[in-house]
Formats: structure tokens, C-alpha cells, sequence
């Protein structure tokens, strides 16, 4: 199985952009889909040559987020 991963770059004005690597098909969405929930409203979305390629097999990957308490 291929190695997913998502790079965020955080602009200076506030801005956060997003990469998914290594999924291919429309999982790249639903795996960001509660990321981009939690950041605010999504302002653009562009899909990578990735995304256009047929996925070789269903991808479930489970995300799990734990809070630090304070």
C-alpha cells in the first residue's frame, strides 16, 4: 500500500493550502473533507492529475484526532 500524505503550507496572510499525495480517485476529499471542516470555509479547490486516475482498490484510512488538554 501506497504512503498518503497530506502537506499543509500556512501563508502569511492567514491562508492554508493543502496537497494530498499517494490516493488517487476522489478518496483525497473525503479523507480531507473533516480537516477542511475545521479550518473554515473552503475557497478553492483544485484536483491533481491524481485525482483523475482511476483508484486501484477502495482506500479506507481511519483518522483519529486527539486534544492536548491545557
Amino acid at each position: 500500500m501506497a504512503q498518503t500524505t497530506i502537506r499543509f503550507r500556512i501563508r502569511t496572510d492567514g491562508r492554508v493550502e493543502e496537497l494530498v499525495e499517494g490516493l488517487q480517485g476522489s478518496g483525497c476529499e473525503q479523507l480531507t473533507e473533516w480537516i477542511e471542516q475545521q479550518l473554515g470555509s473552503l475557497q478553492q479547490r483544485r484536483s491533481t492529475s491524481e485525482a483523475y486516475q482511476a483508484a486501484a482498490q477502495a482506500v479506507s484510512t481511519p483518522l483519529s484526532v486527539q486534544q492536548r488538554s491545557a
